[in-house]
This record gives C-alpha cells, sequence and structure tokens, in this order.
C-alpha cells in the first residue's frame, strides 16, 4: 500500500449508515472524510422480518450519495459492510443486488463474532498503546457486541441480538417513558446477555470502552449536563439520564442538551440495555472509544494486501486443525488446484486463486463427520460457522466449491451459471482432488489447461496415460460430469 492511498469503508448499520475515508500514510491510516446518515434501516423489519419498500429506498437513495463520493475508487480501496439488520432480513439479497449496483463495490455482510473482531480491531488502532485488558461495548441498532482484548489482539468476542433501535421498538413504541417500560426492557435485556458472564465477568478486564452511536450520544448529554467528565460514561450518570427520561414521560418532550434529533427516537433503547450492562458486568465507568466498526474494516483492507497479515489464512489454519484435516494431501490438492487455475487463467486473479487455495485447504473439512459424505458435510460446516476473518458470502462461497468438489456439478449448477470464476476454481478443485488421489505427488510434467470461454482443454504429455491409468480414468469421469452443463472439458490424454 502506497503512502497516500485514499481508503474507503461504508458501515450499513441498522440505525445509521456511515462512510469513512482515509488516507494511508506510514502504517496510519488519518481520516479525511466522515459522512452519517440515519437510514433506520432496522425499523424496517415487518413482522415476517422482510425490509419494507420504504425502508429499502432509504437505504439505496443514502447509498446512492456515498457511490458518487467513492465513484473514483478502485475496487481493493473500499470495503462495505453490513450488520445484523441485514443478517436477519429474509429478502436481504433483494436489497444487496440493488444496493450493490449503486454503490459500485460489493456489500458484505459480516457475522456477528467478525462484526465484533473488526469493531476491537477499529477501538483498539485509535487508542494509545498499552498492555490493559480491554472490555469493548458495542450497542449498535439491533445487535451488541462484547470482546475482550490486549493491545491489538482480542482474545473473546461475542454477539448478541440486542440493540437501540430493537428495544426502543419493543418497549417504548410509543414514545413513552414509564417505569415499567424501562424495568421490562432492562430485565430483557438482562435475559439475552446473561450467558456473557462467563466470558466477560469483572475479574476478566480492567478497563471498560464504549464504541459507537448508542455509549457517545449519552456520553455528550451527561457531559453537557456537567454530570460525567468528556467521554465517560458512569452508573451515577446513567440513573440520572434514567430519571430525567422518566421526567419528561416521552421522548417528544425530552429536552436535553447533546441529544441529537436523529437519537431521540432510540435514546430509551439504547438507555436500558446500557444500564443492564452496567449492571450485570458489574460495570462502574466506561470511557468513550474513537474508533469502531468503520476504522476496522479500513485497516483490515491494509492487512488483506498483506498475504502474512491476512487473518483468513490464520482462520483455514485453525479450522484445518479443529477437524483434523491431512494437512500434507490438503497442501498437495491446493499446490495442484493453484497451478491449474493459473494456466487457465493467466491474467492477474490473484483474488479468486487465493480463495482456491483455501477451498482445497478445506476440502476434506467434513472427514472427520464422515468419508462418503465429507464434501457435504464440509460445506455445511463452513455455512453455519462463525470465523475470523471472513464474511458469510465468503464462508458460503467456499462451502459451494468444497459440496461441489465431487458428484455431478448439477447441484451448484445455478450457482455457476452467472460466475465463470467459480466454474473455473470449481474445475481446477475437481481436477486437482482427481489427480491426488493415491494422496501422493501427482506428475504435472507436460500437463496442461487452456481455458476459452465456457470450453476447457486438458492435454498430457506422451506415455502419462500409460504411467497412470488411474488418474486417466478419473479425468475421463470428470469430462463426463461437465457434459450436463453449460462448460466443457475436453481431453488429449496421451
Amino acid at each position: 500500500m502506497h503512502n497516500g492511498t485514499l481508503l474507503a469503508a461504508v458501515d450499513l448499520g441498522s440505525n445509521s449508515f456511515r462512510l469513512e475515508i482515509g488516507r494511508f500514510a506510514y502504517g496510519h491510516i488519518q481520516r479525511t472524510e466522515y459522512r452519517k446518515e440515519t437510514v433506520r434501516l432496522g425499523s424496517g423489519l415487518d413482522e415476517n422480518r422482510n425490509l419494507t419498500p420504504e425502508s429499502m429506498q432509504r437505504g439505496w437513495d443514502c447509498l446512492a450519495r456515498f457511490g458518487e463520493r467513492l465513484a473514483d475508487f478502485a475496487p481493493s480501496q473500499v470495503r462495505a459492510v453490513a450488520t445484523q439488520t441485514l443478517r436477519e432480513a429474509r429478502n436481504r439479497q433483494e436489497f444487496l443486488a440493488h444496493a450493490r449496483e449503486i454503490l459500485g463495490y460489493p456489500i458484505e455482510v459480516i457475522s456477528g463474532p467478525e462484526e465484533a473482531r473488526l469493531i476491537y480491531q477499529g477501538v483498539s488502532r485509535l487508542l494509545p498503546q498499552s498492555d490493559e485488558r480491554r472490555l469493548v461495548v458495542d450497542i449498535g441498532g439491533r445487535s451488541t457486541e462484547f470482546i475482550i482484548g490486549q493491545q491489538f489482539t482480542p482474545h473473546a468476542m461475542a454477539s448478541f441480538r440486542v440493540g437501540s433501535v430493537a428495544w426502543s421498538m419493543r418497549y417504548f413504541a410509543d414514545g413513552a417513558f414509564t417505569p415499567e417500560a424501562f424495568l421490562a426492557a432492562e430485565i430483557a435485556a438482562k435475559a439475552v446477555l446473561d450467558e456473557a458472564l462467563d466470558t466477560f465477568h469483572p475479574g476478566a478486564w480492567s478497563v471498560a470502552y464504549g464504541s459507537s452511536g448508542t455509549v457517545g450520544a449519552i456520553s455528550d448529554i451527561l457531559m453537557l449536563a456537567n454530570v460525567c467528565p468528556a467521554d465517560v460514561v458512569t452508573l451515577d450518570g446513567l440513573h440520572w439520564l434514567h430519571e430525567r427520561l422518566l421526567r419528561a414521560q416521552s421522548a417528544d418532550r425530552v429536552r436535553l442538551d447533546g441529544l441529537k434529533d436523529d437519537r431521540r427516537a432510540v435514546i430509551g433503547g439504547g438507555l436500558s440495555v446500557l444500564r443492564a450492562i452496567f449492571e450485570l458486568l458489574q460495570i462502574e465507568q466506561m470511557q468513550v472509544a474513537q474508533g469502531a466498526l468503520r476504522q476496522g474494516a479500513l485497516y483490515d483492507l491494509l492487512d488483506r494486501e498483506q498475504p502474512d497479515t491476512d487473518l483468513r489464512d490464520t482462520t483455514v489454519r485453525g479450522l484445518m486443525q479443529r477437524f483434523a484435516v491431512d494437512a500434507a494431501q490438503a497442501e498437495r490438492v491446493a499446490r495442484t488446484a493453484q497451478a491449474l487455475f493459473v494456466q487457465a487463467m493467466p491474467e492477474d486473479h490473484a483474488g479468486a486463486a487465493r480463495e482456491l487455495e483455501w477451498a482445497a485447504h478445506l476440502h476434506e473439512i467434513g472427514s472427520l463427520i464422515s468419508h462418503s459424505e465429507a464434501h457435504r458435510h464440509g460445506a455445511y460446516i463452513l455455512d453455519n460457522t462463525d470465523v475470523p476473518g471472513f464474511t458469510v458470502p465468503e464462508l458460503h462461497r467456499l462451502g459451494l466449491l468444497v459440496l461441489g468438489q465431487r458428484g455431478k456439478v448439477r447441484k451448484i449448477e445455478a450457482e455457476l451459471h452467472n460466475d465463470p470464476n467459480l466454474a473455473r476454481q470449481l474445475l481446477c478443485l475437481r481436477l486437482a482432488v482427481a489427480l491426488c488421489h493415491a494422496r501422493r505427488e501427482p506428475d504435472m510434467l507436460g500437463l496442461t489447461l487452456q481455458a476459452h470461454s465456457a470450453s476447457h482443454h486438458l492435454s498430457t504429455r506422451p506415455g502419462w496415460t500409460t504411467a497412470y491409468p488411474q488418474s486417466a480414468y478419473l479425468l475421463r469421469e470428470e469430462a463426463l460430469a461437465w457434459q450436463k452443463t453449460p462448460w466443457e472439458l475436453l481431453l488429449e490424454l496421451q
């Protein structure tokens, strides 16, 4: 990454969409521009967990404005992430398809633990270096993340489905602030967050930090009222604010310096969740952190630029160990698949090649459960696991490759239809699995793979078929498997 390069992060939150632009210089990112729009996507989920047309339009309109600002950015300079509302929404693909077109860049729906990791990365990058054990709390619109870490390393992460928008809609829907409503909201929040006590108990951390909108908004109110110092929230301060809201009786009647209009409708839910967290974790004081998810996404862009710092590589190795994958065989298949892919796609497709490498390393992840159905179990594991570094769509894509490594290609033909890269990745993975069937290094001398649109041509040197009859048989079977698809594998075996 060159000094002076501009990087951008788009955070599609449940309450607000945010755009952060920073300039990279000597290992750090300095903010140059920040935009925030209150979209309230989370309040647009109906009883069937579908986004309403009105809420989707608000999101699209905002992304159109962000997209205009980002029009000159290269794809490698932008990362857009979506959180809990789009994790929940059943019609998210309808929203995302148009959103990507409008914004001009891919939008990644990230898991709760991945959101927590990025939040911690953003918070830790903007804090002074220290060995203190940090508890980071981020109350979003529909989810709340807890992280414990030291310096730049998170040690424990969790995401819970409780947030300022969700709790305001559920317990303060009519805008009325009553003791009964606050009591019900706080009891419900504690019930959801109670399991956090095992990991995030007071003895596990020394300093508590609050990230994102809710804690910052409450801190501003308390500071302007001379109840708390700047960038600090205390338990006494929360009690004071609670009393002021009860006196006002409704959100419309609250008159407090620092309470912005876009926060008024969700202040009741946000306060009830924060009070529940303070009491549950026995927090007396919380410092306001300047970093958040969007800064974490920016720094993650830097890490992904360098293979030796890409967390996804570490995650893949961890999954291999957890599921007792034969590392030597996985490495053989990965080398073979990549060698074939580079021949078929000589132009720069580094991202697709790395993705293929991960899939190859994980292609036997399901073998610990069942040998004959390993591909199906492997795909299920990848579709239903939360691991750091990967987004939900990335894991699904790896799962498709693992699922398609054997058997009929047609079972994932719908996914391959509009994605030639995925089809070529799958072909190379299947060929590599066949060539490495004996669990030893295959003889690749003179073996070439060429791609022409939907047609692929595999040839060998003279005498190869005689030397490796079983491999030749498996390649012929592979050619037959592709015959009933829009893609073609032609063989010239000698």
